[in-house]
């Protein structure tokens, strides 16, 4: 990157998250160790649930989460429009279909009224999208899936350590998956996370990490046996000690980087809220937001340049904007393989013209925040 550049995140590594990566390097397990076990107990106690399975990726563990909930061939999944591809993929895999639905206009999270509409007695499951670290509004996602019998997964790759009534995610739907990509709210560099309190999925889900093999090799070690069977069609998905000890660091540091996420939130929406022009995305009342993205939408009617101008220039003035995301529907595999098309979420395909995620991460200082702030006023009074 060119100095002074911003990124809309960035990851934030410490000596004493080396140090950790380090003690783990120069012991005996490398992979499938303690380690492993030690970062899902974590991040169960940090979420106040019974059970952490730890994958590769936050896709990996969207993958587990979907063949745990018993998704398959012939099964249908209800997936907002905006949210990343692995939410949908992870159901195609499986060889299920994603049924892609529109979201709220005001806070781009599923419409629960496009779900019922879109309900069929092929429909397996709901995932969730937790857009931008704000969780949905899971008494009515209960109340709808309860009444017909369905699974919700959360895709809470987004919203680690973000609460809804109180209560955090990983307590809100059945299956809750989390992200540790560098961009995310801690890091392992590349990891996921599912979390339940549902100890039915628990081992379908290691076994399934595993090669769908009943025993890793930790597992083997300790009993002293060679032994092993393969109960499930499973994937190479485990993640390493090594990662899992920058997790267990990085995790000690959560709160206090939410804690400046919501800082930063705060001076973009009081620097916003009385604009025609850039509206950022409404909050509902009873979350704690978690801030991985902070997206604003910019009114096209009182504009004379486009979004993608606006971003352009952003960009040239060393602001590392980005849209999150496109939306599935328009997507030509979705289109080609299920059926979608331009037109099916509208809500979406509106809020996908005007969107903008702003730079927000936890070593951002108050130079940075006025920069943003003031480089988008610029550009939006000069047009």
């Amino acid at each position: 990157m060119k100095p002074g550049f911003l990124p809309y995140s960035r990851h934030q590594v410490d000596q004493n998250d080396i140090e950790a990566v380090v003690d783990v390097l120069n012991s005996q397990w490398l992979t499938t160790g303690a380690k492993v076990i030690e970062f899902e107990e974590a991040v169960a106690r940090y979420c106040g649930v019974k059970h952490a399975v730890a994958v590769s990726s936050g896709t990996a563990a969207l993958h587990c989460a979907a063949f745990a909930a018993g998704i398959g061939p012939g099964d249908e999944v209800i997936v907002p429009a905006i949210t990343f591809a692995a939410t949908a993929n992870c159901v195609a895999a499986l060889g299920a279909k994603p049924i892609i639905v529109d979201v709220d206009p005001d806070t781009l999270l599923i419409d629960v009224c496009e779900i019922e509409k879109h309900l069929s007695a092929s429909t397996k499951a709901v995932i969730a999208v937790d857009y931008a670290g704000q969780p949905c509004n899971y008494d009515i996602l209960r109340e709808v899936a309860d009444r017909h019998k369905l699974n919700i997964i959360a895709d809470s790759c987004h919203a680690l350590g973000a609460c809804f009534n109180d209560a955090p995610t990983g307590q809100l739907a059945d299956l809750t998956v989390f992200s540790f990509h560098p961009v995310k709210h801690i890091t392992t560099g590349e990891g996921g996370m599912v979390v339940t309190n549902d100890s039915r999925w628990i081992e379908r889900m290691r076994r399934f990490r595993n090669h769908g093999i009943t025993a890793d090799h930790h597992q083997r070690s300790l009993e002293d046996t060679w032994y092993y069977e393969v109960v499930d069609l499973g994937y190479n998905y485990r993640i390493t000690d090594f990662q899992c000890a920058l997790g267990l660091s990085q995790l000690g540091k959560l709160n206090k980087w939410l804690a400046k996420r919501r800082e930063i939130a705060s001076h973009y929406t009081n620097a916003f809220e009385t604009s025609i022009t850039v509206h950022p995305l409404n909050v509902l009342p009873a979350v704690d937001h978690a801030y991985h993205l902070y997206v604003v939408r910019l009114d096209a009617e009182q504009l004379k340049i486009s979004r993608a101008e606006v971003f352009k220039k952003l960009r040239e003035n060393g602001i590392g904007a980005n849209v999150h995301y496109i939306p599935l529907n328009l997507q030509p595999y979705y289109q080609k393989r299920f059926g979608a098309c331009r037109g099916q979420c509208p809500a979406a395909e509106a809020a996908y013209e005007q969107i903008l995620s702003l730079p927000i991460f936890p070593s951002m200082t108050e130079q940075d925040i006025e920069r943003v702030i003031k480089t988008l006023k610029s550009i939006i009074s000069n047009n």
